[in-house]
């Protein structure tokens, strides 16, 4: 099952990706996408908190670019994979050389989707549900994450976005 969260910052989103995975019985393999630039105290805190929530059997890949490679080499029946986050992934590859692995790498996620087998959750951050943000940059971000959470949602059998740590089921089957 190919799975969808979304949600604004702290809606309880990767709590809720980390307790499906838990109850699974399968081997259970996270995603982080998130980079560290020095003197980013707060991001740090941040990753670190995420690492201890984790249980110590789960596997860490840390993949800010090649996402859709780091998925065909990991999805398999029997495991259960967490990314963790897609909008973090967005920034990155909207960031590395000016934007120009962006096409190359959101197509190669797209077409990886479908091929995947065993279970996945996407987690992703809402973020156009505020206003227009006033930088190109920004906007674009704002836009490309749109996209992107349209063309993903059409491909996963569930979508939930979490509100205040609730989850609320788009598509797909209840939890």
């Amino acid at each position: 099952m190919k799975q969808l969260i979304l949600g604004g910052a702290r809606s309880g989103k990767s709590t809720l990706a980390e307790r499906l995975a838990t109850e699974s019985s399968e081997e259970v393999i996270y995603i982080a996408t998130a980079t560290l630039a020095q003197s980013d105290i707060e991001m740090e805190r941040r990753i670190r908190a995420h690492r201890d929530r984790r249980p110590d059997a789960w596997q860490l890949i840390e993949e800010p670019l090649n996402l859709a490679e780091a998925l065909r080499q990991n999805c398999a029946t029997g495991r259960f994979l967490i990314v963790d986050c897609l909008t973090l992934w967005l920034s990155n590859i909207l960031l590395v050389d000016e934007g120009r692995q962006f096409n190359e790498q959101t197509t190669a996620l797209l077409s990886v989707l479908p091929e995947l087998r065993g279970n996945l959750i996407l987690v992703s951050n809402e973020v156009g549900l505020g206003i227009v943000p006033l930088g190109e940059l920004s906007r674009r971000f704002q836009d490309e994450s749109g996209w992107l959470h349209q063309q993903v949602a059409k491909l996963c059998d569930r979508v939930i976005l979490t509100v205040a740590g609730l989850p609320l089921i788009l598509k797909g089957d209840a939890i």
